[in-house]
């Protein structure tokens, strides 16, 4: 018979989960956006094999690109982590409204104001907490 006292949940969220994880979702957020730009570039005409190329080419872009932000992102000082992880997701927003029909101004202040607002966010959120030398506080 088993004994009585508390058992211990399993680590659903172990190792090997964050492993996957790492590489699982921007591949998935990629093709998702890939789809996307596709979507805005051939705003409801038909789809052909260069706007498939176009959403895939994307896709693997943005993949590469927000490996490289996760990876590269948390070593840096928290401004820098900041300023990194919204910029991306500016320039992210920025490329998919170009392809909306905007003009290339109208995308830049788009992307601009869509990246002061994030680095407000995520300034906010890294300076909540961590401390004075960059630790996180648990």
């Amino acid at each position: 018979m088993r004994s009585t006292g508390p058992s211990r949940a399993p680590d659903v969220f172990d190792e090997r989960v964050h492993r996957m994880a790492r590489i699982g979702i921007p591949v998935v957020l990629g093709l998702v956006y890939g789809y996307w730009a596709a979507a805005n570039r051939r705003d409801g005409g038909p789809v052909t094999g260069w706007n498939i190329l176009f959403g895939f080419v994307t896709a693997l872009a943005f993949i590469v690109l927000c490996i490289a932000v996760a990876t590269l992102a948390p070593r840096l000082k928290r401004e820098l982590h900041s300023l990194t992880k919204s910029g991306f997701a500016g320039a992210a927003f920025g490329f998919l409204y170009s392809q909306s029909g905007a003009s290339v101004l109208r995308s830049t202040v788009m992307a601009l104001l869509v990246t002061a607002a994030i680095f407000a966010v995520f300034f906010y959120r890294y300076y909540t907490h961590e401390d004075a030398q960059g630790n996180r506080i648990r």
